[in-house]
């Protein structure tokens, strides 16, 4: 082939630390993600846990107020 060299060691040595760097950095970042998504979801359901405890016990005090009258 023409105008094609071979590959120096350093080159291919360069290249392998590439394309193992993004491979490895593309699995943490995915990692870190599914880790926030996971917490931020449990955040939530205990958010909404609490919003309908408070909403039924506003409810429970709606219905004594007006049962009392």
């Amino acid at each position: 082939m023409v105008g094609v060299r071979p590959s120096l060691p350093s080159q291919t040595w360069g290249y392998v630390r590439i394309i193992t760097g993004t491979l490895l950095g593309g699995a943490l970042g995915f990692y870190v993600m599914h880790r926030l998504e996971l917490s931020h979801k449990e955040k939530m359901k205990q958010r909404l846990l609490k919003y309908e405890m408070e909403m039924k016990r506003r409810q429970d005090e709606l219905k004594d107020d007006s049962s009392s009258l």
